[in-house]
């Protein structure tokens, strides 16, 4: 199984390819010499491409769009100084943090983990969950503590 992204319109200066085969990801560029290379990567390394190549796009797009045939005037100038792009250090670590989070939540318990959901996602309140599962207002309340006393401890 062979998975692309054949609808992205790629700016000139992106020199590779993603791509995802049975499980394993790929990617894909002409060396130096013009020698195709590919080159297994592993899943964060290869979501950050990918959102690098998103990100790319939209930037396209917005160029395409009028930004760069738009007068400039002092206001657009401003908002261009104070734009400050995120550097890689900043995207790689805020990845395996996410990673690390995904991760500590997987290995709680079920019922912590479900009611960790439905609090924070769901934005359920303790005792919607309580009457929800048929439980106490107490026992919902220590299984989210204790959740995030597990993540917590996991994340140091």
């Amino acid at each position: 199984m062979l998975e692309k992204h054949p609808n992205r319109k790629k700016d000139k200066y992106n020199p590779y390819t993603l791509t995802i085969t049975e499980g394993h990801y790929y990617l894909s560029f002409k060396d130096g010499r013009g020698k195709q290379q590919n080159i297994e990567i592993d899943e964060m390394l290869y979501q950050t491409f990918d959102r690098f190549e998103l990100e790319d796009i939209s930037h396209l797009n917005r160029v395409s769009r009028h930004i760069e045939h738009s007068e400039l005037t002092d206001e657009t100038l401003n908002d261009r100084a104070f734009y400050k792009a995120e550097r890689i250090e900043d995207i790689v670590s805020e990845s395996i943090e996410y990673e690390q989070l995904h991760r500590a939540v997987s290995e709680l318990p079920e019922v912590q983990r479900r009611r960790l959901k439905l609090y924070f996602f769901g934005e359920l309140t303790y005792e919607q969950i309580a009457k929800l599962e048929g439980c106490k207002y107490q026992a919902v309340q220590c299984s989210i503590k204790a959740a995030l006393k597990a993540i917590k401890k996991f994340m140091k």
